[in-house]
């Protein structure tokens, strides 16, 4: 199926590691560098999860630099070489949440090709999985990794997982605050609610471990409209004002990590970053960004009840309409300028 679109929008190995008991090749720690500065060759990658060993887990590729980085609880605990779509198939930009895992996936496209550890994208065929690292872009879309980061990072994401694809993102830093549209409620009411989110756990890695569904949030200014998503699947869209309605939000990932000390607070995890081809700055995220959402106290309740650690808030200036929408539901994803490209069913 052929799509092309401006400013698109979905809300939808060798290597070892210290205290991984991984045996192979060693990888220094961690370093506050960008992938191309690393030293990883292609297949390699490092995994320290004793860094942070719980908590929100959030992926982001970057594309210049051909890597995935993950995040939990803030902490980059693992960076790994990738290989993203070559030109004519491209991986689109923005923000994805993991709408299915499937450890032993085969491509319905592609000859029955074995794509282990799949974390799927899009129901239109983008997923993280393990596959060939030619050390540059060379997929049809897909983000393929080395088999043994996949597995690993196979065992720490769930459904819901926020995975940020882009140019260029901001490090990860703490916010503090009730959340979005929540400013309004009374706060004997705002605490009541929040003390319920210290007993909630976050979605399970697999569907048989229980029920819970993984709740994600979308604010587009453009629209004016928050819209509530359980599992990739729209529940609502709901109609919201902004303080200074003119100026940009920018693009920004918030994930809930739990209740605050401060009372009436919540603490999240914030990521900025630019979409492929957006001339826009990268902007600090903070507490401001989110402070600007206004609505009624109905939707600040039914959002409340809806909480959870692990909640994604994405936030952008751009549009949705209905061709961000699969049959499935939808996943979030901005595309700045226009572009072309095939995509293929079950990639």
């Amino acid at each position: 199926m052929k799509m092309r679109t401006s400013r698109r929008l979905f809300l939808q190995g060798t290597v070892a590691l210290a205290g991984a008991g991984i045996t192979g090749l060693a990888i220094p720690a961690l370093a506050a560098k960008s992938g191309a500065n690393d030293g990883l060759k292609p297949g390699q990658f490092s995994w320290n999860p004793e860094l942070s060993s719980e908590g929100p887990v959030a992926i982001i590729v970057s594309l210049p630099d051909q890597r995935v980085h993950v995040y939990r609880n803030g902490v980059r605990i693992g960076v790994s070489t990738c290989s993203t779509g070559k030109p004519g198939h491209r991986t689109p930009t923005g923000v994805f949440t993991i709408l299915q895992k499937d450890k032993h996936h085969h491509s319905s496209t592609y000859n029955n090709a074995s794509m282990p550890n799949m974390n799927r994208l899009t129901w239109s065929g983008v997923a993280l999985h393990a596959g060939h690292l030619p050390g540059y872009p060379a997929s049809h879309g897909c983000i393929r990794m080395p088999l043994k980061f996949s597995e690993l990072l196979f065992g720490i994401t769930h459904v819901g997982t926020p995975v940020i694809v882009a140019d260029n993102h901001s490090e990860p830093t703490v916010v503090t605050h009730p959340g979005p549209a929540l400013s309004g409620l009374a706060s004997s009411e705002m605490s009541a609610a929040i003390s319920k989110l210290a007993k909630k756990k976050l979605p399970p890695k697999k569907r048989h471990e229980g029920m819970q569904h993984a709740v994600s949030l979308l604010v587009s200014r453009a629209d004016n409209t928050l819209y509530i998503m359980r599992d990739g699947h729209i529940l609502s869209k709901n109609k919201v004002e902004f303080v200074r309605p003119n100026e940009p939000l920018g693009s920004h990932t918030f994930i809930l990590m739990g209740s605050a000390k401060k009372a009436g607070s919540m603490q999240w995890k914030s990521i900025g970053y630019t979409p492929a081809g957006s001339n826009a700055k990268l902007a600090a995220t903070d507490a401001s960004v989110i402070s600007r959402i206004q609505s009624d106290p109905a939707l600040a309740r039914k959002i409340l009840q809806l909480m959870h650690p692990g909640l994604v808030l994405v936030m952008t200036d751009a549009p949705a309409h209905h061709e961000t929408r699969s049959k499935h539901g939808f996943v979030i994803a901005t595309q700045s300028t226009e572009w072309t490209t095939q995509v293929q069913p079950a990639r």
